[in-house]
């Protein structure tokens, strides 16, 4: 099989590429990390050669090109079916997909208001409006997949579904926005996992300032 390349922006806020690179870790899939740091607003222009949307993460295997994390995430179970990317149980594997989607296509107050940033100092902002409801409905989509699953994770061992999710654990925890111990427990088990253990050290040694995401 050809190689698979990943690549990514700054590990310190790139949210979008921190999902595709914690699941491929998480589950032991080899690839080859590329990334290429941004530090203005309109990103690096070097993305423009990469990806036909001019962002990352873009994942390059041979000639193919596959942009956007859930795609990325999509392409590689393909590939690697016994990953375990998403749930082995139909109906579960269907919820992770729909809880991904949703990810992927909202929470927009909470991601406006309160960019991922791994070196960020915890302490509370002001919130806009919107934001207690996006924080109220993940925490009942963790609560309700744990439930089913018995966990730790959102289906039990780590998935895809945990790796879309783990930017809004960053997000929970710097700005002070949850107290519930349900949801505390499930964020200390993604950030013990030695996939997010290795990205935060990597956003730790990085120097770049991107200072519309330092709020």
């Amino acid at each position: 099989m050809e190689e698979l390349v990943l690549y990514i922006g700054n590990k310190n806020y790139s949210s979008w590429s921190m999902r595709p690179w914690l699941a491929l870790t998480g589950l032991g899939i080899p690839f080859r990390e590329v990334l290429i740091p941004f530090d203005m607003k309109a990103g690096n222009p070097a993305f423009r050669d990469l990806s036909p949307v001019g962002r990352v993460p873009v994942l390059h295997h041979g000639a193919v090109r596959v942009w956007e994390s859930l795609a990325i995430i999509e392409y590689v179970a393909e590939l690697f079916p016994e990953a375990g990317l998403w749930p082995r149980d139909r109906a579960a594997r269907a919820v992770a997909r729909a809880i991904s989607m949703e990810m992927l296509s909202g929470f927009h107050a909470l991601r406006s208001a309160c960019p991922m940033n791994i070196r960020r100092k915890p302490g509370r902002i002001a919130l806009p409006e919107g934001v207690d409801a996006n924080i109220r409905r993940i925490e009942a989509i963790w609560s309700d997949c744990r439930k089913g699953s018995g966990g730790p994770f959102l289906f039990g061992s780590f998935s895809a579904a945990d790796a879309m999710f783990a930017p809004v654990v960053n997000r929970f925890e710097i700005y002070d926005l949850v107290s519930a111990p349900e949801t505390l427990d499930y964020m200390a088990a993604v950030k013990a996992h030695p996939a997010w253990v290795l990205w935060q050290r990597g956003a730790l040694e990085e120097s770049w300032i991107v200072e519309e995401d330092e709020v």
